[in-house]
């Protein structure tokens, strides 16, 4: 073999940092981007939010305000380089380096921010009703302990021999005790708390309410002996076993379906899901239009003080306070771009989905991201990254942008429907349908056919098991 100096060209895509920086930006939530301008506020001197006037006293040379020019390609990425022609009639974000403060320095609510009262757990709130009854203080350390033994449904799901034999001796608690402490608990408070099973905790309930409420004594029944036949929606075993007629069981079966069949779910702590809307979608003059959110928007500038001592500084540390400098200047830009980005994607989306805004959900028609790439002649990751975690309040509620995307089946015509519009339609075909004769998935699926849309069993059944719609068996009432 032969040794040899060969020369190649290639040609490789370099991504700089700054288009790092942009396509990273465009991924991001509007609850990532504050904490990303949070934290760049924290490490960067020289960039600050608009509303900030501590720093702004020093008269200097102002041009530095201006972000330095970059080519294209370092300033976004390629792909979102051409913009919508009409979103220069909408409010864009404010960027600048250089606008004045609007905030007032002698407000007296700055800095202050309304706390929401913590709502108490299931224990705590147990304990402090245990603690405003009148019992004696051994049977309340009894009843303390089954609280303590409650599961997060308030189930006692844990034999009561089983709890005698692990207390110590000393103590002497009885097995006597514990089911007189039991009961103790079950009136305690919220009907249902302390059962030690289902049957057992709808009867705490019923037992609870008058007992010459009509239909009381035979939902007692129900719920101690039957409750098999009634989750099997068996009316005619139902009726047989307990013989009644069909109004007795319609009442009983009313009273039943009421029913906290989880009482400590009214103790849950659940984090609030605040979503902040990227962008607005009004209609004006019969046409709907997006605009930018302001309050999803930080409002970021370059600090001129520090900016202005920089231009007359000449040290050789001055390099790394330069490299600062050029990095918040790129934030802003990249800030900018990216909220562009998500307008003309957000308005593209608004053009190509105007029935779903005038009619709703049974009028989305099929998209696909190819599609809104091709329109704004920008990439199709590039519209991935925009429509996730990017959300837009409209007349109809708040949805995310990948909403409005979904594929499509045929119709009779040889045009398309939505999986979107056909979940809305098997939806109200549920909602209307006779509950004494419900559809089934191959009923539903013929009266899509009827009307021109071409669905199979199997995808009906799909579609209704992700809407969380019961089968047709299970949907049977009286």
């Amino acid at each position: 073999m032969k040794h040899s100096l060969q020369l190649r060209q290639s040609q490789q895509l370099m991504l700089t940092p700054q288009l790092q920086q942009a396509i990273k930006l465009l991924q991001l939530s509007t609850l990532e981007i504050n904490q990303e301008a949070a934290r760049l506020l924290d490490e960067n001197p020289f960039l600050e939010r608009e509303d900030d006037t501590t720093n702004q006293t020093y008269s200097g040379n102002s041009s530095t305000d201006t972000p330095a020019p970059s080519s294209s390609a370092e300033s976004a990425p390629a792909e979102a380089e051409s913009r919508d022609s009409d979103s220069s009639e909408w409010p864009e974000p404010s960027f600048s380096s250089s606008s004045s403060s609007s905030s007032s320095p002698d407000d007296e609510d700055d800095g202050y921010s309304e706390v929401a009262a913590e709502k108490p757990s299931m224990r705590e709130h147990l304990l402090w009703e245990l603690n405003m009854n009148p019992m004696d203080e051994r049977d309340k350390k009894i009843v303390g302990l089954l609280i303590d033994a409650l599961d997060e449904n308030a189930y006692l799901s844990q034999p009561l021999e089983e709890i005698a034999e692990l207390l110590p001796p000393e103590l002497d608690i009885t097995l006597d005790d514990l089911e007189t402490a039991l009961v103790q608990l079950q009136h305690l408070d919220a009907p249902g708390i302390g059962a030690r099973n289902l049957s057992e905790c709808l009867s705490l309930q019923l037992r609870a309410m008058p007992e010459d409420l009509p239909g009381r004594e035979l939902a007692l029944a129900i719920v101690g002996q039957h409750l098999d036949l009634l989750a099997a929606r068996d009316f005619n075993k139902l009726k047989k076993a307990l013989r009644c007629d069909d109004n007795a069981l319609r009442t009983a079966q009313d009273l039943i379906v009421h029913l906290q069949p989880k009482p400590g779910s009214a103790f849950e702590h659940r984090a609030a899901d605040y979503v902040v809307p990227d962008v607005l979608v009004e209609r004006h003059g019969g046409i709907w239009r997006a605009r930018l959110n302001p309050e999803a928007m930080p409002r970021l500038r370059i600090n001129q003080v520090y900016a202005n001592i920089l231009q007359q500084r000449n040290e050789k540390n001055a390099q790394e306070m330069a490299g600062q400098l050029q990095e918040a200047r790129w934030f802003i830009k990249n800030l900018q771009q990216r909220f562009e980005t998500i307008l003309r994607v957000a308005q593209a989306i608004v053009e190509r989905q105007r029935q779903f805004f005038e009619h709703g959900d049974i009028a989305m028609r099929p998209l696909v991201l190819r599609e809104i790439a091709e329109q704004l002649e920008l990439h199709e990751s590039t519209i991935s990254r925009v429509t996730t975690q990017k959300f837009m309040l409209t007349p109809r509620g708040i949805y995310e942008f990948k909403y409005f995307f979904g594929s499509g089946l045929a119709t009779e015509a040889g045009g398309a429907c939505s999986s979107t519009a056909i979940r809305a339609l098997i939806k109200q075909l549920v909602s209307e349908e006779d509950a004494k004769h419900p559809l089934t998935d191959s009923r539903m699926s013929e009266i899509l056919a009827q009307q021109g849309i071409l669905v199979a069993r199997r995808t009906v059944a799909k579609y209704r098991e992700g809407m969380n719609i019961l089968p047709v068996n299970l949907r049977k009432s009286l």
